[in-house]
């Protein structure tokens, strides 16, 4: 290991120039993937706020008890897919329209209103299908008038979710997969750049494995110090847009997945190259 590590140092000092744009190729390639993962990430967050908003709501029949409603609470709460059910009283659904609708507070009697359940489906229970068998369930109830839950908008923003996951789904791959290609690139000529080396490492007996070694631990630490390039440029390209939109950054356990992902990438590329330039030998 000791004589594998003087070999990377060795090449670093022969062909500084090549080592740092092998660096620097690694960790663009890596800054679009997390460009596109940052996009991702904030659609992803905004997509589930917006899906927090679907509720059922079950118009009860005027008189119903409140015994009645108190049963209805405890009984619907306990669906597998609801997280909470709410009473709305007509006089709380009063004060609420006249607080969300002031320019029509007078407008507003006490008795327009009738009092409501307000149902909220746990995450992973707002598909269409799902609200629309709870809705089902709750028209079953002799003292439930009507149910609403904005069928249409509940197809839509299901329609826009699924587009989006598979679009990310798609890029992200493509984005994946032409950051191997350049890592691959990138590690490719640094072994090209010692194939003399290698072939006499060949001709006085050095096993593969011994050969291998200082590349993989090259590509390893290029791979690593390009992720973490990749991982300060994407922190700081958010800075150009906060004035106008939020963004929100990468937990800490994704963004040091990339440099992860970056040392791998480094692994992988010059584990490929050095193999391809061992079998030509």
């Amino acid at each position: 290991m000791r004589l594998a590590l003087r070999e990377v140092w060795t090449a670093f000092r022969r062909s500084p120039g090549l080592s740092m744009l092998s660096i620097v190729m690694i960790a663009f390639s890596l800054f679009a993937f997390g460009l596109f993962g940052l996009v991702a990430w904030n659609i992803r967050g905004a997509l589930e706020k917006a899906e927090e908003r679907v509720e059922l709501r079950a118009y009860l029949v005027e008189g119903t008890g409140t015994e009645a409603i108190g049963a209805a609470v405890g009984d619907i709460g306990a669906f597998p897919e609801v997280a909470r059910v709410d009473h709305v009283t007509p006089q709380q659904a009063l004060e609420r329209a006249r607080k969300e609708l002031s320019e029509f507070k007078d407008v507003w009697e006490p008795e327009f209103l009738p009092a409501s359940l307000e149902i909220r489906l746990k995450p992973g229970m707002r598909e269409p299908a799902t609200v629309e068998a709870v809705a089902r369930r709750l028209q079953g109830y002799p003292f439930v008038d009507d149910v609403r839950f904005g069928e249409e908008w509940v197809r839509k923003f299901a329609l826009v979710r699924n587009a989006v996951t598979w679009a990310g789904i798609v890029l992200g791959t493509a984005f994946a997969l032409v950051s191997i290609v350049l890592v691959g690139a990138t590690i490719r000529m640094t072994v090209l750049s010692r194939a003399k080396e290698i072939a006499i490492m060949r001709l006085v007996g050095a096993t593969d494995a011994f050969v291998r070694l200082p590349f993989l631990i090259d590509g390893l630490l290029k791979g690593v110090l390009g992720g973490l390039l990749a991982l300060a440029l994407t922190w700081l390209a958010p800075a150009l847009v906060r004035n106008v939109i939020s963004v929100t950054f990468f937990p800490a356990w994704l963004a040091w997945s990339g440099v992860a992902v970056g040392a791998a990438l480094g692994l992988l590329g010059a584990g490929l190259s050095v193999g391809r330039q061992l079998r030509r030998v």
